[in-house]
This record gives structure tokens, C-alpha cells and sequence, in this order.
């Protein structure tokens, strides 16, 4: 069975403040950097305004943003559904366990995937920021369990979905509208 889950704009208005907080600049050894404590401290920063928990938290949004740390990242299995077909937030604490540093930060800088995950932007973040997410995904530990594997269009899921549809612009709808309505 597939269900629905609709979010409000406010939680868009997040997801894309947070693609544009990663953006940085055009060349990843411009790109500012983030100067904390420790590297776990910038990794738990990064993640935080970056908006991660987003959607790799499983009920992050509907807290509030106050679940503890041993929650964080462990991906769900809510899908986004796109014209791309279904893709998932995976279990980031996962995947960080199973890579070295050096295939982390190569996977943020030259990675490119289906939506809404914004590699473009994570493809320009400097490398010691890119570092410090993995360090802060390593100290979490690894987690939960591996998220289901994106789906082609029009291929049958069996998880909730969230539908993502490229708006239509206004000149479109209405000239379909007076289609319909002849």
C-alpha cells in the first residue's frame, strides 16, 4: 500500500535554506569553512544548519528538531517521488561506517543523484568541512538499518511516499484549464 505525507511550506522554505547554506562558492578551495572546537563539533554544526536531519532523521521535522543525537541519520523510509522515480534518505551513519574518509569526502565532491538530495551544492563544500561531517557521522556510530534502494518512474513502491512535482507555471495551468473546461 502506498501512502502520502504532505509537508507544509515552511518545511520546503527549510530544505532549500539549507541547500543554499551548502552551496559555498564556486571552487571547492574557496569555499569558506567552518572553524569550531573539534571536527565533530563543525560535523554536528554542518549537519545541524545544513539541514540533514531533515530528511535523514526519521521525525525530526514533527520534534521540532529535538531528538537526541542517537537518533540522528539514520535515514527513512519515506521516498520522494519525482519524475525521477522514488528516491530515499539513506542511513548516513551507515554508509560513513562503511567508507574511508577519503571516499566520503570524493563521494560529496563528485557525486550526482537524483532529487531533492543536493549534490550539486555538497559537490562545491571544502574538503575540511567535508571531512568534518564524516567525523561526526563516525562518532554517532553506526545505526539503524540500510534504507530501500531508489526506484525507477513509474515503478511500484510499497513505502510512503512524498510527492514532488515540478510546479506548473501559471500560464500553463491556465490554458489547460480552459481546455478542460471546454
Amino acid at each position: 500500500m502506498q501512502g502520502t505525507v504532505r509537508f507544509s511550506m515552511s518545511v520546503w522554505a527549510a530544505v532549500a535554506l539549507g541547500a543554499a547554506a551548502l552551496a559555498g562558492c564556486s571552487a571547492k578551495s574557496e569555499a569558506p569553512r567552518v572553524v569550531a572546537a573539534s571536527e565533530v563539533a563543525a560535523g554536528r554544526y554542518l549537519v545541524t544548519i545544513g539541514g540533514c536531519n531533515d530528511c535523514h532523521t526519521q521525525g525530526w521535522n514533527t520534534s521540532g528538531g529535538k531528538l537526541p543525537e542517537g537518533q540522528w541519520l539514520t535515514g527513512t523510509k519515506v521516498g520522494w517521488q519525482g519524475p525521477w522515480g522514488v528516491t530515499y534518505p539513506q542511513n548516513l551513519r551507515l554508509t560513513a561506517a562503511k567508507m574511508t574518509e577519503a571516499e566520503f569526502v570524493h563521494m560529496l565532491h563528485t557525486r550526482t543523484d537524483r532529487p531533492p538530495m543536493p549534490w550539486m551544492n555538497l559537490n562545491r563544500m571544502n574538503e575540511a568541512d567535508a571531512k568534518a561531517i564524516y567525523v561526526f557521522l563516525r562518532s554517532l556510530g553506526p545505526a539503524g538499518e540500510a534504507m530501500p534502494a531508489g526506484t525507477a518512474p513509474g515503478e511500484a513502491v510499497t513505502t510512503p511516499v512524498i510527492p514532488v512535482e515540478p510546479p506548473t507555471p501559471p500560464s500553463t495551468r491556465a490554458a489547460n484549464e480552459t481546455k478542460v473546461a471546454k
